[in-house]
């Protein structure tokens, strides 16, 4: 056990801890010849195009030095604030950090993040400037930048580069000299963290595990304690580029688990494994269900292709368990399921994994978060969907959820910044320059808010230099109401909007002007209605497309011009009550651009 040692690497999106990643298998050899390519650890075609981690990976390499051999286990994790719940998992299998800074971006807020919570596990961190072989590099900054962040004397800190392998070496021999071997016993009752499950057509679930204590056998009766669900494993291993099995994995060794798990809801990223004839105690902490925070309607472009899109959400459930669904039905898109999501950028991953791991063409209504709704009796229930809001009679009081955004940016965009999220009813907390003409500022916001578009008002005002990240904090009272769109008296409720009173109004304008826009004449005059309740606030009228039923009418008498003009209103009145307004499906997704 001592001459085991776990790491990850924590960084910010983009700052190459997947590059860095490849170096080190490079260099231990255990990826080599037609193995090796650009992130080597990053296997979904979505994560190479997008250049992002989505999933955790983990792998073994073998490591020598001064004549002893080493077992390094690398976890590389997702940089993005969607998938912080896997980070911190991830983080509490290991003994060690690398802490990845680009050399010329510095420090940015997901680092500050990942990092606490690395501090929080007692991991020993590596700190690491990376990108260094760039013309635009400034690593004494960025060396400056991470000296006042840690405390840690320069001396320290490893310059290195992911594209030319250079400081490879040096990290290595500070991840064998720094990080200490795992704490466990391997006479204890059997405790392993899983902080990963991936789904196999083939095998069923695989997990990955940590050994925290005792050791795992193939063949060995083994329990799940937060489901409590009992298997035999069929076989454990070691993770390889490939799966390697093992006959047993011991304490402080990263593993897999197979065990011919058919459903995603048995395996839960934090969960702990231990035998069923000598169990431990307790699990291990830090366990918690993931909590989606958006919600948003994915329908069938076809409506018979309902069933087909059942079973393509379950299957991506099981490779990714952070997503929910349940079934719901809208009148004007048919039959569809309410999904829940971490945050916007994984509400976009799943819409393109439905696209092009099972060719699924969906409709996706207007994302919103949840609310808890109190009525007159006291009594709370949580609502994911405006239409499943009470009658406004019946409520005392709605909570929408708040978050704590962390937004780093250089000192001349702060004006733009703060007034953005004061537009988006944010309350500033704090502002403080962290090095040179950096600024750190903290904001208390609604996330119903940010869900939108907040993200890329930030980045285009910033020039792409802020960067963001939050965590929920709590439910707070809020005057909010239900916009419903009419048309032609008839509300449409996949456009229907819960928001805040102070923005209804003009909200509620914007859309109609929308609409008006993306709704085809008919034969007969729409009214575009937006309404809260049952007063209207805001209209716009798309005329109808007519025909000049006059033009045969050479002069004469005004009367006869006036019959034919009479005969073609009543027409067109009839056309109004039998004719149905189709709604393009563009207009759906206006409403997220409605800026």
């Amino acid at each position: 056990m001592k001459n085991i040692r776990n790491f990850c690497i924590i960084a910010h999106i983009d700052h190459g801890k997947s590059t860095l990643a490849d170096r080190l298998l490079e260099y231990t050899k255990t990826v080599s010849g037609k193995d090796l390519q650009a992130q080597v650890l990053d296997n979904m075609d979505l994560e190479r195009e997008r250049g992002i981690t989505i999933k955790s990976h983990a792998i073994q390499m073998e490591y020598e030095e001064g004549g002893e051999k080493y077992i390094l286990n690398l976890i590389d994790t997702p940089g993005h604030v969607d998938f912080s719940y896997e980070v911190s998992r991830s983080i509490a299998a290991c003994e060690g950090a690398l802490l990845v800074v680009d050399a010329t971006q510095g420090i940015q807020a997901q680092t500050i993040s990942n990092l606490y919570m690395a501090i929080e596990n007692d991991l020993t961190i590596i700190p690491i400037i990376n990108k260094c072989d760039l013309a635009s590099a400034t690593p004494e900054e960025v060396e400056d930048q991470i000296v006042d962040l840690l405390g840690e004397s320069a001396e320290n800190i490893i310059r290195a580069s992911g594209k030319t392998g250079m400081g490879v070496e040096a990290i290595l021999h500070a991840i064998v000299e720094q990080v200490p071997p795992p704490k466990g016993d391997p006479e204890a009752p059997l405790q392993c963290l899983v902080f990963d499950s991936v789904f196999n057509p083939f095998r069923g679930i695989i997990a990955y595990y940590k050994v925290v204590n005792g050791s795992i056998k193939t063949g060995d009766k083994v329990k799940f304690i937060a489901t409590g669900m009992e298997y035999e494993a069929d076989e454990v291993g070691v993770l390889k580029l490939e799966m390697a099995p093992r006959k047993e994995v011991k304490t402080g060794d990263v593993g897999y688990i197979i065990s011919g798990i058919k459903t995603s809801k048995e395996v839960r990223v934090g969960d702990t494994i231990t035998h069923i004839a000598r169990p431990a105690l307790e699990a291990i902490e830090g366990f918690e269900e993931v909590k989606p925070m958006v919600f948003a309607g994915v329908y069938p472009i076809e409506t018979e292709d309902f069933e087909n899109l059942r079973t393509s959400l379950e299957k991506l459930q099981l490779n990714d368990a952070s997503l929910t669904f349940t079934p719901e039905s809208s009148v004007a898109l048919g039959f569809g399921f309410r999904c829940g999501f971490l945050g916007l950028l994984h509400m976009e991953i799943v819409q393109d994994r439905l696209d092009r791991e099972f060719g699924m063409n969906v409709i996706t209504t207007v994302p919103n978060v949840s609310y808890q709704v109190y009525d007159k009796k006291g009594a709370m229930s949580e609502v994911h969907n405006p239409s499943g809001l009470p009658d406004p009679t019946l409520i005392d009081h709605i909570d929408e959820p708040y978050i704590r955004a962390t937004i780093i940016t250089q000192a001349a965009y702060i004006g733009p910044i703060i007034s953005l999220c004061m537009d988006k009813r944010g309350i500033l907390i704090k502002q403080e320059f962290i090095s040179g003409n950096r600024v750190e500022v903290l904001f208390d916001m609604p996330l119903g808010e940010i869900v939108i578009d907040f993200y890329d008002k930030l980045k285009s005002i910033s020039r792409g230099y802020a960067s963001f990240d939050y965590h929920i904090s709590d439910f707070r009272p809020s005057k909010l109401v239900k916009l419903d769109i009419l048309l032609n008296g008839e509300p449409v409720d996949a456009l229907s909007t819960l928001t805040h009173i102070d923005n209804s109004v003009s909200f509620g304008r914007r859309m109609c002007e929308k609409l008006k826009e993306l709704i085809p004449r008919q034969q007969f005059d729409i009214a575009i209605q937006a309404a809260i309740g049952a007063k209207i606030i805001a209209r716009e009228t798309i005329k109808a497309v007519r025909k000049d039923v006059t033009a045969k009418c050479y002069g004469g008498d005004i009367s006869r011009k006036r019959k034919l003009l009479e005969k073609q209103k009543e027409g067109k009145k009839r056309m109004k009550q039998i004719g149905t307004v189709e709604v393009p499906q563009k207009a759906f997704l206006a409403v997220l651009k409605l800026d």
